[in-house]
């Protein structure tokens, strides 16, 4: 997802401080996407690591552990171990979600084939746990594990619950939980379990990676509707052409009158879509304030994040995470 300029300033101070691990995450990247025998694989993943990604969560792990004090190379191992989970989900969605576009550039599955990237993800997902298990910690290979499977839940949820309009947003927060929020928390909390943090101290990380990746996801949402497409590195409105209920429209199809209503019918339920129905879709979410409902909404989760970091050692790298959390939601608030 593109980030703007005049608001990457903490990512990149983050990524700055943090240089020498994040080099060492990308080095294990590297050589743990190659393959001797399947020279696909390497080509695949190439093209989505190669893409200008903000290595986003594996630097969230790298900043925990640090946090706490950890001197180790473990975390590195996780960092990697996350960003392959996280590929691998990339290249499965784009898939079922017939994506043409990622990052402002060509999906795999566009340039090679959807098996490829079916094959290829399934191929990451194994290499994430090989990376976990080097480290001999059960604790963080339990957390990492049961990410991917809530991960795959949120995923099939999804399938079921983004075309129909009986979905609410606590069902929602359900789907974003999985699919978005679980790595993020998921990212942060092994960087606290492998810097030996107290339960406390783990707990505080798992509640700040939970709220950053909800408020995220609740941007993105938005954005969908009121970006463009050289801001999110998608083209805008592909949330309503896959037809998924996402928080902008479940807030204006509970405030809809019956004509909106058999407007979201035709449209979400049914897919069938006409020109001029995105642009109609846009107004009804501005005449129901449902952007504004949902910006409140990611402000309030950024929010909840910034106060979880309030249980952790002061210092550079927490004010830097609390910098991110306004970052997350800068770019509609």
């Amino acid at each position: 997802m593109g980030v703007n300029e005049t608001v990457a300033k903490p990512l990149d101070r983050l990524a700055a401080l943090l240089a020498h691990d994040m080099g060492a995450v990308d080095a294990l990247i590297r050589t743990r996407m190659e393959s001797r025998h399947a020279p696909r694989i390497p080509e695949v993943t190439a093209h989505l690591v190669g893409a200008g990604g903000k290595r986003l969560r594996p630097l969230l792990t790298i900043a925990a552990a640090r946090l706490l004090g950890y001197e180790g190379t473990h975390h590195q191992l996780l960092a990697a171990t996350v960003e392959f989970i996280h590929t691998a989900t990339l290249l499965h969605d784009d898939v079922v979600d017939e994506s043409r576009q990622r990052r402002g550039r060509p999906t795999a599955n566009l340039l090679w084939d959807n098996k490829s990237s079916v094959l290829v993800g399934d191929y990451l997902f194994a290499r994430s746990f090989q990376l976990m298990t080097e480290t001999g910690n059960m604790r963080v290979m339990s957390i990492l594990s049961n990410a991917s499977a809530v991960i795959a839940e949120g995923e099939v949820l999804q399938l079921t619950a983004a075309q129909d309009l009986r979905t609410t947003e606590e069902i929602y927060l359900q789907v974003v939980r999985g699919k978005t929020a679980a790595l993020f928390s998921a990212a942060t909390e092994v960087g606290g379990v492998i810097a030996g943090g107290t339960d406390a101290q783990v707990q505080a990380l798992y509640d700040y990676g939970d709220a950053l990746g909800i408020a995220f996801q609740i941007v993105d949402d938005i954005l969908d509707y009121s970006g463009t497409t050289e801001t999110i590195g998608k083209n805008t409105g592909d949330d309503f052409r896959e037809r998924k209920l996402t928080l902008p429209v479940i807030k204006a199809v509970a405030k809809a009158d019956a004509e909106e209503r058999a407007f979201w019918q035709r449209t979400i339920e049914k897919g069938d879509q006409q020109e001029g129905d995105l642009e109609r879709a846009m107004a009804i979410l501005g005449h129901h304030g449902a952007i504004d409902a949902a910006r409140a909404d990611a402000l309030a989760w950024a929010a909840r994040g910034r106060s979880a970091l309030e249980a952790l050692p002061e210092g550079e790298i927490r004010a830097l995470l609390t910098e991110l959390a306004d970052f997350v939601v800068a770019r509609v608030a």
